[in-house]
């Protein structure tokens, strides 16, 4: 083979090359795509109506408005992919999402000096490790 011929299939040799390297993922069951989609649409649904805020004339509190719920579905979004999600670095990214996307939330949040969401348990974990073992209450005399 000339040198030509190998150059003008050596994109198409690496690209076969890299599929065939790429883990293999199982085929989602029939099942868990129906309700990973209908998940999916819900955030998504979701996310477009809470990001559809009406603007108060603060350009700080309308960004904040429309960014918070753009987040949350993404974190919704990441949640279904863990719940029903096979690729392990997928699921990986999808965790990362989940925790940066909520870290944002909390900084917007207290950029305004707007009040915290209470703690949740993520939707895989038993709700009983959402609340804190035991709780002190302080008062200021």
């Amino acid at each position: 083979m000339r040198k030509r011929e190998i150059s003008a299939k050596l994109p198409f040799a690496l690209a076969v090359a890299i599929c065939l390297a790429a883990p293999a993922s199982s085929a989602p069951r029939p099942s868990d795509e129906a309700q990973f989609l209908t998940e999916n649409n819900a955030a998504m649904d979701k996310m477009m109506a809470g990001m559809n805020a009406k603007p108060s004339g603060d350009i700080d509190r309308d960004f904040t408005a429309m960014m918070i719920p753009h987040h949350q579905g993404a974190i919704d979004m990441a949640q279904a992919e863990l719940r029903y999600g096979h690729n392990e670095q997928l699921r990986r990214i999808a965790q990362e999402i989940i925790v940066e996307q909520q870290q944002e939330i909390v900084a917007m949040r207290l950029a305004l000096g707007q009040p915290l969401p209470p703690p949740a348990a993520a939707p895989d974990q038993p709700s009983n490790l959402a609340a804190p073992a035991h709780s002190h209450s302080h008062k200021e005399p």
